[in-house]
C-alpha cells in the first residue's frame, strides 16, 4: 500500500487505473498531439485506448443481459436441453467474470487485449457485449464509432478531478442498464492550449 497526499491508502486497484489513465494519456499527446482535437481517424492509432474500452465494455457492460430471445427449436447446449420456444436470456456481466475464459477475470487489465484478435462487435463469444449475429445491437457500429471518439476526446482535452470515494467505489446498480452506484460527477480543466477550446 501506499499513501497519497492526505495520508489515506492508495489500494492497488486505484494504483493500476492511475496507471492506466497516464498511458491512455500519453497515447493521445503521442498520436494526436496537443495542439489540435481528436478526430475520428486518430481511433485506428490508438491501440492502448482501444484495450482500455475493450477492458470497461467486458467488467462493465451497458447491458448486463442481452435482449431475450425465443428458441426456434429444441437444442442442446454444453450438456443442457433447451426446449423450442424456451426463451433464452445471454449474461454478457457474468461472461466478462468467467474464470473459465478470463485469467485474473475481476482484474482491469487492459493489457490482456494488447495484440488479441479479441473484439466486441460480436465476431469472439469470449466478449458480446453488444450482442453478435442477426440479432446484434442495431446501434452497435455507431454507438462502437462514438463511444472511442467522444470518450479519447473527453481523455484528450481536459483533466479531471474526481471525488476520492467515487473512484474508489465501482460498484453498480443492475437493471435492464446498469449504472455506477455514485454518480461520476468531477471538475474538468482544459489540457490543451487555451485557443482551442474557442470559437
Amino acid at each position: 500500500m501506499d499513501l497519497d497526499e492526505e495520508g489515506d491508502c492508495i489500494s492497488l486497484e486505484d494504483l493500476m487505473r492511475t496507471h492506466v489513465y497516464r498511458k491512455v494519456v500519453a497515447e493521445l499527446d503521442q498520436v494526436v498531439v496537443k495542439y489540435r482535437f481528436v478526430e475520428d481517424s486518430d481511433i485506428a492509432n490508438l491501440h492502448y485506448f482501444q484495450a482500455v474500452i475493450k477492458a470497461v465494455l467486458r467488467l462493465h457492460p451497458a447491458v448486463p443481459l442481452l435482449v431475450p430471445r425465443p428458441t426456434n427449436e429444441a437444442c442442446q447446449i454444453q450438456g443442457y436441453n433447451v426446449s423450442k420456444h424456451c426463451i433464452v436470456y445471454v449474461n454478457v456481466w457474468g461472461m466478462g467474470r468467467d474464470p473459465k475464459v478470463w485469467d485474473n477475470p475481476l482484474e482491469f487489465k487492459p493489457e490482456r487485449f494488447i495484440g488479441s484478435s479479441i473484439d466486441v462487435l460480436g465476431q469472439n463469444y469470449n466478449l458480446l457485449p453488444l450482442g453478435a449475429g442477426r440479432r446484434y445491437c442495431a446501434g452497435m457500429l455507431l454507438g462502437h464509432r462514438m463511444v472511442h471518439l467522444y470518450v479519447a476526446s473527453l481523455l484528450h482535452a481536459f483533466e479531471r478531478d474526481f471525488p476520492r470515494e467515487v473512484l474508489k467505489d465501482s460498484s453498480e446498480i443492475g437493471g435492464i442498464a446498469l449504472k455506477k452506484t455514485l454518480r461520476l460527477v468531477g471538475t474538468a480543466k482544459p489540457r490543451l492550449a487555451e485557443s482551442l477550446y474557442r470559437k
